[in-house]
């Protein structure tokens, strides 16, 4: 189920809210012309419902881009060093073409313009999997990687290296 919501679905709730907050203000005015006896609380809400505007309002500047890399297969982050090294888990059944396209979703994803540092060294994402070569043991098993650039947001310039040696090592442990 997607929940993601158009920045112009967003910049409709921000005006609706905002329509809202000015309708609570123009009452909470009233409030205190006539003495209401909750008219402190009218102030809380509609300052409150001043912030969910702004809120809003912020998130419809499209602030989170999300790209969408056709063909990615599921991934999960198992290590973060909140700085240059990331790897991921993908399925022991990933085929060629979806760990690339896994390995660009990640990098897409991962990004954060605050792993930049001083030395602008690139971002490193290894996908890796688990094979069993004995029924008591588990092996990690590094498909490929990807590097790319931590000062560009939209970089096309991709390092991805695919280990082919070690995508056969998977197709033996699957059959």
């Amino acid at each position: 189920m997607d929940f993601s919501l158009s920045t112009a679905e967003l910049l409709n709730f921000a005006k609706w809210i905002g329509i809202a907050t000015l309708v609570l203000a123009i009452i909470t005015v009233f409030s205190f012309i006539f003495k209401w006896g909750i008219r402190f609380r009218l102030v809380g809400i509609t300052a409150f419902t001043g912030v969910l505007t702004g809120g809003v309002f912020g998130l419809s500047l499209g602030l989170f881009h999300h790209v969408q890399i056709p063909g990615a297969a599921r991934y999960s982050r198992v290590f973060d060093d909140d700085g240059r090294q990331i790897v991921i888990a993908v399925s022991p059944n990933i085929t060629k073409t979806e760990l690339n396209a896994t390995l660009r979703q990640a990098a897409a994803d991962l990004y954060s313009s605050g792993r930049g540092g001083q030395f602008q060294e690139p971002l490193l994402i290894r996908a890796r999997t688990i094979v069993h070569p004995d029924a008591d043991v588990s092996q990690p098993l590094y498909l490929g990687q990807v590097k790319r650039s931590v000062v560009e947001q939209e970089n096309e310039n991709l390092d991805i290296q695919i280990f082919e040696k070690n995508l056969a090592r998977l197709e033996q442990f699957q059959s």
